[in-house]
């Protein structure tokens, strides 16, 4: 018979502590409530930034954590960041070009649609 001690190997193939992951916990959840908080502010447009800012981190912060990203492979980094990259330029030169087109998409109307009344 073969030894399986060799080939047993099962586990985790990066452990870590439990103080870490509860950190990252704790840090997900008040950036959660940051985000939930900050929606009662009128800030604007930067309200729109602000938000997207705290879900990029609340995101990096999984990816490196809780999907291993940190302990992959170079070229695996690689490949991720270059990917969300490529589709944040996609998504920038399409909000780029939506004004070219607005007007043929929605009318603009100066004054409220009123109903034509006929009394027969």
């Amino acid at each position: 018979m073969s030894d399986h001690a060799e080939h047993a190997e099962h586990g985790f193939s990066h452990p870590q502590p439990i103080s870490m992951l509860l950190g990252v916990f704790f840090a997900l959840v008040f950036l959660t409530f940051l985000t939930v908080a900050q929606a009662s502010f009128d800030l604007g447009n930067l309200e729109i930034w602000l938000t997207l800012f705290i879900a990029t981190i609340k995101a990096s912060l999984v990816m490196y954590f809780f999907m291993h990203l940190g302990w992959e492979k170079p070229f695996n980094i690689l490949i991720f960041i270059s990917t969300a990259f490529f589709l944040a330029l996609f998504l920038g030169f399409t909000l780029m070009d939506r004004n070219a087109y607005r007007p043929t998409l929605e009318p603009i109307v100066d004054q409220p649609y009123q109903a034509e009344t006929t009394m027969e």
